[in-house]
């Protein structure tokens, strides 16, 4: 019998249909946030044991929708487009774990099948959706510039269901693009046993974090966010309540691995 390889499955003789190869990976985007409060007791309805709620301003959400080129190591998605182009739209929290202040993405939705299976890895709870963002472009009336002034949408759907929506209008230059989104992940991998009422094969809290990062100017604006019910979907229950402010960037990032912070939290006291 032969060896299969592959850092994702499909795992084959050759590893080729591997759905994502292995890390490091790259990541090119334009950033759109809207931060916002909601109540502290809807945050911590999302963390599980044995994390907690940040000690400041602990109802801060923020959703973050991105427009990604990626690849790994060889590059060689890039002259391949359909593999290393996606956009996601995903929901952060922050929350506490042993005195430490953590980012936690509670929600988020991905257009692209490597996207998710990269996201699950790593422990983000990614699910498909549709999601569409205003393009910036330095020519032309079709786009927005990274100016004051510019006004950028955004628009969330799953199953055929529109989840949310925003605008923002840029107005000066920032410091940064947020601050709930600006600390290491802390994250849970989680995997059923195969057997019924086996509980969890796998049960892990795990850190994770960027190993590079480089951004140009963040700006700032004023912000507008709706989110709509849904059968399958929750985010609605993150009420907003007061609105922060918006921000708009473009970064860039790598990937390369995460620190397990305990195993077999689910049963924690």
């Amino acid at each position: 019998m032969a060896a299969v390889r592959g850092f994702f499955m499909p795992k084959t003789a050759t590893g080729r249909s591997s759905l994502v190869p292995s890390p490091p990976w790259y990541y090119s985007g334009d950033l759109l946030t809207v931060e916002y409060r909601t109540d502290p007791a809807k945050v911590a309805a999302l963390l599980p044991e044995p994390l907690e709620l940040a000690p400041e301003d602990p109802g801060a959400v923020a959703v973050i929708w991105a427009d990604w080129q990626s690849c790994s190591q060889s590059k060689e998605e890039l002259l391949d487009p359909v593999r290393a182009q996606y956009k996601e739209c995903f929901v952060v929290v922050r929350c506490s774990y042993r005195g430490r202040i953590y980012s936690r993405c509670v929600y988020i939705w991905v257009d692209k099948d490597f996207a998710l299976a990269r996201g699950l890895h790593q422990g983000y709870p990614k699910k498909l959706g549709s999601i569409h963002l205003t393009r910036a472009h330095p020519y032309g009336q079709a786009a927005p510039r990274i100016a004051p002034g510019g006004v950028f949408g955004a628009t969330l759907a799953a199953a055929d269901r529109r989840l949310a929506q925003a605008v923002v209008r840029l107005r000066e230059p920032s410091r940064t693009n947020g601050f709930v989104n600006g600390h290491p992940m802390a994250h849970n991998r989680w995997m059923p046993a195969i057997e019924p009422g086996g509980g969890l094969a796998l049960d892990e809290l795990i850190e994770s974090s960027v190993a590079s990062f480089e951004g140009g100017q963040a700006w700032a604006g004023d912000a507008e966010i709706e989110l709509f019910d849904a059968p399958t979907e929750e985010l609605a229950e993150l009420t907003v309540e007061e609105v922060i402010g918006g921000y708009y960037r473009q970064v860039g990032t790598s990937w390369n691995g995460g620190t397990l912070l305990a195993s077999d939290v689910s049963g924690a006291e």
